[in-house]
């Protein structure tokens, strides 16, 4: 059971990771790879989930999809406006689902690993950009099969999922999330060195 004085600290963190995942989302949807802007609010997802579990890595991760939804249906973001456009339903659930998912099951990886701390923290740290990824990529080879299909104009539908939307993308969401890992362990250590 936690004492009322780590509630308060939960709490106080929270919220400032979810400011911290507001602002960087934010600031990321005027950086583009290719179609897509990368994922820099993963970070504060996986410091979030590390810290406080799996449910507090899904709420920093809901929060971060309803970002991304505002600058889907803003207009910021032309494919997804496109996939919106298709499906509003499935694309807010897509959108919602790999923000989520990213904070939970990285938050579930590092509880598995937490007793080897950067094994654990690395693992989170790959976890997150896969399951975000992932997800999309199975939603763009399901529900938005046809959009996918007209966008590769006639190449293999799925090699042109990895190459031309997951790529870069992906690989600059894992690489910053991997650099990021010795970062986040110090962060980590000054906060339970705070509480």
């Amino acid at each position: 059971m936690l004492s009322r004085n780590s509630k308060v600290q939960r709490l106080v963190g929270t919220a400032i990771l979810v400011a911290i995942v507001i602002v960087l989302q934010a600031f990321a949807s005027g950086i583009h790879f290719g179609p897509f802007t990368p994922t820099l609010a993963l970070i504060p997802i996986i410091i979030g989930a590390i810290l406080y579990g799996p449910a507090t890595g899904a709420l920093l991760g809901l929060i971060f999809g309803i970002i991304v939804v505002i600058t889907v249906v803003s207009g910021l973001e032309p494919f997804s406006m496109i996939m919106f456009n298709q499906n509003p339903f499935f694309t807010v659930v897509t959108c919602l689902a790999k923000g989520a998912g990213a904070g939970f099951f990285s938050g579930l990886a590092y509880k598995g690993l937490e007793k080897r701390k950067f094994v654990g923290v690395a693992t989170a740290a790959v976890v997150a950009p896969v399951t975000n990824t992932g997800l999309f990529a199975i939603a763009m080879l399901t529900v938005f099969r046809n959009l996918l299909e007209e966008s590769a104009a006639g190449q293999n539908p799925v090699v042109f999922l990895l190459v031309a939307f997951i790529g870069v993308n992906f690989l600059f969401e894992l690489v910053f999330d991997i650099v990021l890992t010795p970062v986040i362990i110090k962060i980590l250590s000054a906060i339970k060195k705070t509480s």
